[in-house]
């Protein structure tokens, strides 16, 4: 492993690395002997260390040669490293005031080290378990989701620029397996990593792996997710992806990018606010019943769509007549047309987006990792009661995602199915 000049850090040899790379010591004043480093990598693959001292701070970010969560006889690419680095700073560069600032990358050490988002910035999905509402979530989801996916799509681009781009991308083809295993394989079969709440949600697991509908469904987003090169997405945007403060949002681990639907990004965010909703009844008290919480999540779901609807389309008009190949101004040369052809495209993505959204609530309830708006739920039978109502909803959705003309007719299903 060490001969390919990579080895794993420790706090000690990352202040060796750090005093070896001179601008990194000067983002932190050149003082480096009263550093304070933490080791807070809670996620399911990589090492993260947090460095501090009284003149600046950092992050450093290092991706290991297996998947964390299992241990080395699952073995992973380093090299995802390197397609989270360019993605943080493409989509950076498209949305800089929701990605953090890459200020090194080095390939061989398959080492990241950027921006810290000092407290009070915390993990959107540990705000959502602690209630917290946060009033421009949407606002700032929407503005990122509708940049990074236009401005790297063929709306706005040449084909011959996207081809380039998603050839690269392509090398990420490990992270995209595993995306492939986790969300579109694994939950509707019987596999080895699988897990839920046994033995509350035995027969509901039997019963999404019996279900002809919903596997007939999962395969045709499993082959848009393997077969569409749409634009540059995050490829993992859920709530933990995602670090906030009340005015602040910011999109972090993009290391699962390339180029694929554009509704696999949106579905992921909405279909994770949707999982934090249905688990609000586990976290109600005598104090707090949640209910004004859960209108909050339900409000934001909706707006997130809304606003991204209405920037995307917005982006659109102000370059209509650029150099994007999708629908070329000599053809699409009347503003019937051009209407006619941005309400098929956003009917179209608002469908899949909805489908891959259920696909993320089921394999988070009956998959490999599951989430913490759940996993907090101390009591088992009252967790494996939220469970239920998310993947009964998840499941009705994949599969009757094509009624669904809006996102308020989304969120009035819900509400009927959860008042």
């Amino acid at each position: 492993m060490a001969s390919d000049g990579f080895r794993v850090l420790d706090e000690k040899s990352l202040v060796e690395y750090i005093k070896a790379v001179p601008h990194l010591s000067s983002k932190l004043g050149d003082q480096l002997d009263d550093l304070q480093i933490k080791e807070v990598g809670d996620g399911n693959l990589n090492f993260v260390f947090i460095v501090v001292n009284g003149s600046g701070s950092l992050v450093a970010k290092q991706a290991l040669p297996y998947v964390r969560l299992i241990g080395e006889s699952w073995p992973m690419t380093k090299e995802r490293a390197y397609f989270e680095a360019v993605t943080l700073k493409e989509h950076g560069g498209l949305c800089p005031g929701h990605v953090p600032e890459v200020y090194h990358f080095d390939r061989t050490m398959s080492l990241i080290v950027m921006r810290y988002l000092e407290p009070p910035h915390i993990i959107l999905r540990k705000g959502l378990i602690a209630g917290i509402e946060y009033p421009l979530l949407a606002e700032h989801m929407s503005e990122y989701m509708a940049r990074t996916l236009f401005f790297t799509s063929l709306l706005y681009r040449t084909t011959t620029e996207h081809k380039r781009a998603v050839a690269e991308f392509c090398g990420n083809v490990e992270l995209c397996r595993l995306t492939e295993q986790v969300v579109f394989s694994d939950p509707y079969k019987v596999s080895q990593y699988n897990r839920w709440t046994s033995p509350y949600l035995d027969r509901d697991v039997e019963a999404v792996r019996e279900d002809n509908a919903l596997k007939l469904e999962v395969a045709e987003l499993k082959s848009m997710f393997c077969e569409r090169a749409q634009a540059l997405i995050h490829g993992d945007l859920h709530t933990s992806s995602i670090m906030v403060t009340h005015d602040s949002t910011q999109v972090i681990d993009p290391e699962f990018a390339f180029y694929g639907p554009m509704g696999f990004d949106i579905g992921a965010f909405l279909g994770n606010l949707i999982l934090a909703f249905f688990a609000q009844d586990g976290h109600a008290n005598g104090e707090n019943d949640r209910k004004s919480y859960k209108e909050w999540i339900l409000r934001t779901t909706e707006e997130t769509w809304d606003l991204f609807h209405k920037k995307f389309i917005a982006l659109w008009d102000e370059y209509k007549d650029g150099s994007g190949e999708a629908y070329l101004p000599a053809i699409y040369n009347n503003p019937q047309l051009q209407l006619l052809v941005k309400q098929k495209f956003m009917e179209d993505l608002f469908e899949d987006s909805l489908g891959f959204g259920a696909a993320k609530m089921i394999r988070r309830i009956v998959g490999v990792a599951h989430v913490e708006d759940f996993e907090s739920i101390s009591d088992p039978g009252k967790r494996a009661d939220c469970e239920r109502r998310a993947l009964d909803f998840a499941k009705m959705l994949m599969k009757e995602r094509r009624k669904f003309r809006s996102i308020s007719e989304v969120v009035s299903a819900i509400q009927k199915v959860h008042p």
